[in-house]
């Protein structure tokens, strides 16, 4: 058996070579310029290194009305999150089709786009049917409506990694992820996304997965979050003390996914899937309320998505599972599927009582997470509240 295939057959690589990095970065000082979002920061190198293949670029007009509308791209192919680049009416106005144009953050150069298309959308509309809402409270939509008025379409041409140069080796791209699974002989792996520190939970489902495959990709999310988000760096800090501590070594890879959440629910669950696929993961765990943010979407909507999809459109295997937890009277961890008890007999914890209790120095259950992860966190947060004003 081999690996899975990309999303689309082939792996994208739209990274400059390093012997003309210098000369397109001079060229490109005389060019029209963007300043990227944070966001746009991510989704750039995610379509520079293979991740988002089979796009080569920030989405033109067709494939993105198809991707807001029938959550296709426009030769039909499974995508469910318009890529897109935005400029204000006055960026636009140089910014010529069949020109280059510089990207950059903070200042700085990293990448170029030939500008393919300069197109409006209505934010509105993208809005309700990727979110499910228009409502600003919601991160996403808020994120949407705040954007500018003109989107570019075009291939781009990456210069510089911002987002994952913080990780090095901790951040392999997918022909690197790819290259390590054939090396250790895997072919069926389980990818499992993750922007929060691993609780018993969590493991118990992770571990469940793992029985049934060669290998297991654990894929934290390390782009733009909420800033009330675990920051990434005590995040790995979790996975890699909960790895080391209660997991095989030779079938568990740690590497981070330098994206954005979006908190777009069931959408965002099918992206998350192709994602892992283009990293070379078969299975793709889907917990209950995946990307989900407050109470935006249904427990299960992330589950019945996949169901819109034929295996010709999205080869990844999706593994559904519900929410898991700490059962007194089963002395165990279970799900919905196999605890017949109440609520009573649940050790749970709200994401506010634990963050109370870390602040405040104080221990988390056994059964709900790992000492050694919770020791972790609770220095985190004390160093937090030490720093926060009086």
């Amino acid at each position: 058996m081999s690996l899975i295939q990309p999303h689309g057959g082939k792996l994208v690589n739209r990274l400059a070579p390093d012997a003309n990095v210098r000369d397109l970065r001079e060229a490109a000082a005389s060019l029209p310029r963007i300043e990227l979002t944070r966001r746009e920061l991510c989704d750039l190198e995610l379509i520079a290194t293979g991740a988002f293949s089979p796009l080569d670029g920030f989405l033109r007009e067709k494939d993105f009305v198809n991707v807001v509308r029938s959550k296709r791209l426009a030769g039909g192919l499974a995508w469910t999150i318009p890529i897109s680049l935005s400029v204000s009416k006055d960026q636009a106005a140089p910014l010529h089709e069949g020109k280059v144009a510089a990207l950059s953050y903070d200042g700085k150069i990293v990448a170029l786009v030939e500008v393919a298309e300069r197109f409006t959308f209505d934010k509105v509309e993208e809005a309700r049917l990727v979110f499910g809402t228009t409502d600003p409270s919601h991160p996403g939509v808020k994120a949407t409506l705040s954007r500018a008025d003109v989107l570019i379409g075009g291939t781009i041409t990456l210069l510089e990694r911002v987002v994952s140069k913080a990780w090095g080796r901790r951040s392999l791209d997918p022909i690197e992820t790819r290259s390590e699974f054939d090396l250790r002989g895997w072919t069926r792996i389980v990818a499992f996304q993750t922007r929060n520190p691993i609780h018993r939970a969590h493991e118990y489902l992770i571990k469940t997965a793992l029985e049934t495959v060669d290998g297991l990709l654990v894929h934290p999310l390390v782009g733009e979050t909420k800033d009330d988000d675990i920051p990434a760096d005590v995040r790995m800090k979790a996975y890699e003390v909960l790895i080391e501590k209660y997991f095989a070594q030779d079938r568990v890879l740690l590497s981070t996914l330098p994206a954005a959440m979006r908190y777009a629910g069931p959408r965002e669950a099918v992206i998350h899937a192709i994602l892992r696929q283009n990293y070379g993961a078969s299975h793709f765990i889907v917990g209950r309320d995946h990307a989900g943010v407050g109470t935006f979407y249904g427990p299960f909507d992330a589950h019945k998505i996949f169901g819109e999809f034929t295996k010709d459109e999205l080869s990844i295997t999706p593994y559904f599972f519900d929410a898991t937890f700490w059962c007194n009277a089963c002395g165990g961890l279970a799900s919905a599927k196999t605890c017949p008890h109440g609520a009573e007999t649940r050790v749970s914890l709200s994401g506010t009582q634990v963050r109370a209790k870390l602040a405040a120095g104080e221990n988390l259950p056994d059964e709900f997470t790992r000492p050694e992860v919770a020791e972790v966190l609770r220095t985190h947060y004390q160093k937090a509240e030490a720093c926060t004003p009086r």
